[in-house]
């Protein structure tokens, strides 16, 4: 096996370098210690060496070796399985929870990578094996170019436009603009809401996007970016500075109020249409021909 050394080599180096480019520390500051970061790491690196020796395995008719590969997609599984157990357990202590629906998403893609870095890798080995060095360098970064694209999905910005809303009372019924938010008893409190609340109106742009926001783990979503990237004044105990999302029973938009610690209304905007359509929650109602009728 010495012959595929810059073979395995090679497939190693790009296999392990896709894994290093999707780390990314984002908005859900997870995983943001550096533990979590060398095990994600080490993970992209076993990822990589199983992809990288399956070439060379086949050309010496080791197919046993293969079977690793089946052996490596169960623990990535399990990989999955470690991220929801811990995120789930770190929303006894937020403020603003991700929800279950998020948790679930964030799992999933950090099982999914570990099966790209193995494509990057095998497609690297492959690329030297068959064709040399420079073409397996080329095949490398195409790879991890193409896995920016395969890793991003549908964003809230793509679905639904995001715009300013009036905050404002009727009584003590705290409004934006014509969605009711909640009862707000204090006069002070009303007062803090009005001088330092933010209010957005979230409206679908068509009947899929209106089935996609109807769903409570996109809303939960959506609030815990929002506090996360702008920050939050909400104290246990509580609850009229608790950020709350509220729907249009009619017209399906979504209206979101937040008492920020920095007040800053095209943030606010910029950070919802960042925020990512949850698997879960995705629905296309207007793909089928009932769904269709029900638009029309």
């Amino acid at each position: 096996m010495e012959k595929y050394g810059l073979t395995v080599l090679i497939g190693l180096a790009f296999g392990t370098l896709a894994r290093l480019y999707m780390l990314r520390i984002d908005y859900r500051q997870y995983p943001s210690y550096p533990h979590g970061a060398v095990t994600h790491i080490s993970l992209g690196f076993i990822a990589a060496a199983l992809g990288s020796v399956a070439i060379p395995a086949l050309a010496e008719k080791e197919f046993t070796a293969v079977t690793f590969l089946a052996l490596a997609a169960q623990q990535f599984r399990e990989i999955r399985n470690m991220e929801r157990e811990m995120l789930t357990q770190l929303e006894e202590a937020a403020l603003v929870r991700r929800g279950l629906d998020y948790i679930e998403g964030i799992a999933r893609v950090f099982e999914a990578r570990n099966y790209l870095v193995m494509v990057t890798a095998l497609a690297t080995s492959s690329a030297n094996y068959f064709a040399g060095w420079p073409y397996a360098v080329l095949t490398g970064l195409i790879c991890i170019f193409l896995n920016t694209f395969v890793m991003r999905g549908r964003m809230i910005g793509d679905i639904a436009e995001v715009v300013p809303a009036r905050l404002h009372f009727e009584g003590a019924f705290l409004k934006v603009d014509h969605i009711v938010i909640m009862n707000v008893g204090l006069k002070a409190s009303r007062e803090k809401i009005l001088a330092e609340g933010l209010g957005v109106l979230i409206k679908p742009k068509d009947d899929n996007a209106r089935a996609t926001l109807h769903n409570a783990g996109q809303r939960q979503a959506i609030l815990h970016v929002a506090a996360s990237l702008l920050g939050t004044k909400r104290e246990v105990g509580e609850q009229e500075w608790t950020p709350l999302v509220r729907k249009d029973i009619d017209t399906g938009a979504l209206g979101l109020f937040i008492l920020p610690v920095e007040k800053d209304m095209e943030c606010l905007i910029e950070a919802i249409k960042k925020v990512p359509v949850l698997e879960s929650a995705k629905t296309r109602p207007l793909s089928s021909k009932a769904g269709r009728c029900a638009a029309d």
